[in-house]
């Protein structure tokens, strides 16, 4: 059966009942096309019915969430709702629209939002990839917790006993500061960790190559006055280390 007959059957019925088509529309300029006329109206009706199921449609975002002032409580996941008819296209978005809305507690990484600076690596439904560049696609499931606390553990920061002469800051020669070229650079965005095997497997006991590389690089910075300390911590438990 051709939709023109179909459309026909449904206009008959409708005249007979008294109603009438609620989205029907005329195109003057296709008057004297009747199929174009038809092509016209059928297009509008799928609009409006893209329109009114945009309007309803909720998305669950399942979020891995710890808090490390209750280090006693294990990770789980939290699910959020987010009506998808007034947020932007982007994993990014929808976070930003929770913790804006819904939850200000929610914690993450942000920068540039243009897929340049790699604030935004999480791993998302199973996926590496950055929240920013991500479009909503599905139920979302999000993680970016475990590098955080791997990064809390390694302070990554300089560290040092003895307080600033002249206020100047911790000098360097320029051979002690080439030994952090290639270590200084990293933006901590953890991409590395989470496309790494062992971490997928471990990641609650194995540090990670992000950790690792901000372990390694302030161990190598002779400014910083606890690379035994450093060390001890890293050594104390070996499968932070030998895990891989």
């Amino acid at each position: 059966m051709s939709r023109s007959s179909v459309r026909n059957g449904y206009n008959k019925v409708a005249r007979i009942l008294g109603r009438t088509e609620k989205h029907k529309k005329k195109f003057p300029v296709l008057e004297d096309r009747p199929v174009g006329q038809e092509h016209a109206e059928e297009a509008v009706e799928e609009h409006e019915t893209i329109h009114s199921n945009i309007k309803k449609l909720v998305k669950e975002c399942k979020i891995y969430r710890w808090n490390p002032d209750h280090p006693n409580n294990k990770p789980h996941l939290q699910s959020y709702f987010v009506n998808l008819s007034n947020c932007g296209p982007t994993v990014l978005d929808a976070l930003q629209k929770i913790k804006a809305e819904d939850d200000p507690s929610l914690i993450y990484r942000r920068s540039c939002r243009e897929g340049i600076c790699g604030s935004y690596a999480m791993n998302i439904d199973g996926t590496n990839t950055v929240a920013c560049l991500k479009p909503i696609d599905a139920d979302c499931n999000v993680s970016q917790m475990a590098c955080n606390c791997m990064h809390r553990f390694t302070e990554p920061w300089l560290k040092a006993r003895k307080a600033l002469e002249d206020g100047q800051g911790y000098k360097q020669s320029p051979a002690d500061r080439k030994k952090i070229d290639g270590l200084y650079e990293c933006i901590l965005c953890a991409c590395c960790s989470t496309s790494c095997p062992s971490y997928w497997w471990n990641p609650e006991e194995f540090l990670g190559s992000a950790a690792l590389v901000q372990v390694y690089r302030w161990i190598c910075d002779n400014r910083d006055d606890f690379t035994d300390e450093r060390l001890q911590a890293l050594t104390e438990d070996e499968k932070r280390l030998y895990r891989c």
